[in-house]
């Protein structure tokens, strides 16, 4: 049976749903994440109209707001009493209706023009980005070994810390029910949008945020990566243990760097802190996380490239029983 709703909050939801503008920004949001401009600018209305119409829908959790500096993106809820009811009357809306069609139809200009923004941020850093990838072993490699590494068991959410381009979000997106991305940069979350909605993959989104200071609860998620993060924090331990603490019982935690290495330019002119992790160093801090280290294994660059540095991949695996309390045991 599905989550029920008290007679003040459906009746709350009802309401804020109820109302033309509102019913179009809730189609709408279920399609791709928002701002109030892009909103503005697909329904023709005024901003501290939409801004008014989105304040209800947020208040009776129709839709949840997510800071990023200046900026406030929206979505449909996806979690709580009122997110299947959202579900639910979106799916009785026709698609070929008229006032829908034109809605979308607006959407997709304002995709358009945020991949267009996206794509020059990737023409003016894809020199130094291709530079760096011609020395380490080959992307499909590294995301083979990836996708064998999580292979033992099917997982339903996964947070992928330290997002960038949204890759790692978008090669398991078909397979899990919800993804989302955390990343400070707000240019790479522009460009992880991008690519989530060229690959068609609404349940998945972005949020600006610290990794070492996530702002969800415990037992959240079946998967968390750090792909390609660690070398650029000052204290990986640290991030370590706070993808643990969000990692539901039987979770498992995914690690992916560089091996040890000397090429000192790296940390010189791409703000890289550690030169690579020995294999006891990242074991050692998924251990002091409560995680049992199931996994190590080392993907070199290919024979005859001009690739020098390996890739490295660690998994962790949360110990405790899926029936277990839900708060994790402190040592």
């Amino acid at each position: 049976m599905g989550q029920r709703l008290s007679f003040d909050a459906l009746n709350a939801a009802l309401k804020a749903a109820a109302e033309e503008t509102r019913l179009r920004i809730l189609a709408l949001l279920a399609e791709s994440e928002l701002t109030v401009s892009d909103l503005t600018d697909i329904l023709r209305q005024s901003q501290p109209r939409i801004s008014r119409h989105l304040k209800l829908l947020a208040e009776a959790g129709l839709v949840e707001r997510f800071r990023e500096g200046s900026w406030a993106f929206f979505r449909v809820a996806e979690q709580g009493e009122a997110a299947a009811l959202v579900r639910a009357l979106l799916a009785r809306l026709d698609p070929a209706d008229h006032t829908l069609g034109r809605d979308r139809e607006r959407l997709a200009a304002v995709r358009a023009a945020r991949n267009q923004a996206a794509q020059e941020y990737f023409r003016r850093h894809a020199a130094e980005w291709d530079r760096i990838r011609r020395l380490h072993a080959a992307d499909a490699a590294v995301e083979q070994a990836i996708v064998e590494a999580l292979a033992e068991r099917p997982f339903r959410s996964a947070l992928d810390l330290g997002t960038g381009t949204g890759r790692m979000l978008e090669l398991f997106g078909h397979e899990i029910e919800r993804g989302l991305g955390i990343d400070l940069s707000r240019d790479m979350l522009a460009l992880a949008r991008t690519r989530l909605d060229r690959a068609g993959l609404r349940h998945c989104s972005v949020r600006h945020g610290d990794l070492y200071d996530l702002a969800m609860p415990p037992d959240s998620f079946d998967v968390v990566i750090l792909h390609q993060v660690l070398h650029f924090l000052d204290d990986g331990a640290r991030a370590i243990r706070e993808a643990a603490r969000v990692l539901r019982p039987q979770g498992r935690l995914l690690v992916v760097d560089f091996a040890p290495h000397d090429l000192e330019f790296l940390r010189a002119e791409h703000a890289h802190r550690r030169l690579g992790f020995p294999r006891e160093t990242i074991t050692q801090w998924l251990e002091q996380a409560g995680l049992e280290p199931t996994l190590h294994r080392v993907v070199p660059p290919e024979p005859g490239s001009d690739g020098t540095l390996a890739v490295t991949l660690w998994l962790g695996r949360d110990p405790r029983i899926a029936i277990a309390a839900q708060t994790r045991e402190v040592a």
